[in-house]
């Protein structure tokens, strides 16, 4: 019995492995702004709008 599982067991370790070194390779993205830019408490946003939604009886 314990042989049956060690072949499953070992191939969803191999495939977990396989997909958990999937993903983008390179350098990490620079930042589309400076950091005084994003920390500039002087400009604010335009309020939005706020409009229902289905789901919003749920919350």
């Amino acid at each position: 019995m314990i042989r049956s599982l060690i072949v499953p067991l070992a191939v969803l370790a191999l495939a977990s492995l396989t997909l958990a070194g999937c993903g983008r390779k390179g350098d990490l993205d620079v930042p589309g702004t400076p950091v005084a830019d994003q920390n500039n408490a002087s400009r604010k946003a335009a309020p939005v709008e706020d409009r229902p939604f289905v789901l919003d009886p749920l919350l």
